[in-house]
């Protein structure tokens, strides 16, 4: 996998956690450690999602890429969904754990969306595969309830910048806070979307930060408070 959105994320990511880790079982080298090809495995799913215009990935091209039987990867995931699922957790774990340090660290509202929608997208940006399940591309014939978790992550983000700006609205002496708030987080978090699938879309070539500043305070501008 690609590095992660911060250091922070970087220490989550399967990357880090296999580090060093052991070579395959075959001519003679040493059989890896518990759970390192279970890593090794979401490691190469993510890599093979990485190149632009991949088609969907088989069990029978994950398996050549690792050099391994078919029926090893089915040692260590139930299906090629569990092994997408793995990747989710990846996601979910890297980008909540961000954005709940930055619930406890940044006492602005303001900023703290802002850093909210930039650590979304840097992670994204930084983890091109990702990218692809973030916004579906990779799981179009994939078992639906993949999709489903994504959309549920990103109704989380929604729910997360909802909070923000309704503190922003009544910091700000609004009339309707809630009503505010709600509409603004649809509209920020629909801009995320919008940018993480262009990325995927354009082959990794339009990144997601792209003009983010601007977009920021056209979003977020200053003087909300």
């Amino acid at each position: 996998m690609s590095s992660s959105a911060s250091s922070s994320t970087a220490a989550a990511s399967p990357d880090a956690a296999s580090e060093g880790a052991e070579s395959t079982e075959s001519g003679g080298r040493k059989r890896p450690k518990p759970g390192e090809r279970r890593v090794q495995i979401l490691q190469a799913l993510a890599t093979m999602l990485e190149q632009p215009g991949a088609e969907r990935v088989t069990t029978a091209a994950l398996a050549a890429r690792l050099d391994v039987s078919e029926a090893a990867l089915y040692r260590h995931f139930a299906s090629k969904a569990q092994m997408f699922e793995g990747l989710i957790e990846f996601i979910e774990q890297s980008v909540f754990g961000l954005v709940n340090q930055l619930g406890e660290r940044e006492p602005d509202p303001v900023l703290r969306s802002r850093k909210l929608v930039t650590l979304l997208l840097q992670f994204g940006e930084k983890n091109p595969g990702m990218a692809r399940v973030m916004v579906g591309d990779a799981l179009v014939y994939e078992n639906e309830r993949l999709q489903q978790r994504m959309n549920l992550f990103f109704d989380k983000i929604e729910s997360a910048l909802r909070q923000n700006l309704r503190e922003i609205a009544v910091l700000s002496s609004a009339t309707t806070p809630t009503v505010d708030a709600q509409a603004d987080a649809s509209v920020i978090t629909a801009f995320c979307m919008g940018r993480l699938q262009r990325f995927a879309r354009s082959g990794f070539k339009r990144p997601p930060s792209e003009n983010l500043d601007h977009g920021l305070r056209l979003l977020l501008p200053d003087g909300r408070l």
